[in-house]
């Protein structure tokens, strides 16, 4: 499908977005690319792929709660610009 200078025109009037005539070309360059794009997606084979209504279908694997340092303190404080032992020091802000 490729769009013509007068959707192109109408597009943007739809759309609110103010286009100049020397815009236009450009335009409708990237709006026919991107319907090329969409296009592609159509040669996709789906053939035994269940449609997909929504995320709320999925549930989420749990995993258990637990507390922990991270286990790798030199990782995480090696860009700190001040640190004592194993934590960051900041300047106090309470007197």
């Amino acid at each position: 499908m490729s769009l013509d200078p007068a959707t192109v025109r109408r597009i943007a009037k739809l759309a609110r977005i103010h286009l100049d005539e020397d815009e236009l070309p450009r335009l409708q360059k990237e709006l026919n690319t991107i319907l090329g794009y969409v296009e592609q997606l159509a040669e996709v084979n789906v053939e035994g792929v269940i449609p997909l209504s929504g995320g709320t279908e999925a549930a989420m694997r749990m995993r258990e709660d637990v507390v922990s340092d991270g286990g790798y303190p030199e990782k995480i404080l090696a860009n700190a610009p001040d640190r004592i032992g194993n934590f960051f020091a900041v300047p106090k802000v309470v007197e």
